[in-house]
């Protein structure tokens, strides 16, 4: 698993690969790994970044 979790900021948008039905995500933080991020469809989730690399979106 890369390091780019480490990279993501509050208020960057980004998407799970794995789970493209939960749509985008706002990033609310990023505090040793854990990122809070709040999805369109599946709402607001801690996601442990050492287990699922989060795709920053830029096109929106």
């Amino acid at each position: 698993m890369s390091d780019l979790n480490s990279l993501l900021e509050p208020g960057m948008f980004v998407r799970n690969p794995a789970r493209p039905d939960w749509g985008i995500g706002q990033v609310q933080s990023n505090i040793g790994g854990k990122v809070t991020v709040n999805f369109q469809n599946e709402g607001k989730l801690v996601i442990d970044g050492r287990k699922v690399e989060l795709m920053p979106v830029y096109d929106m």
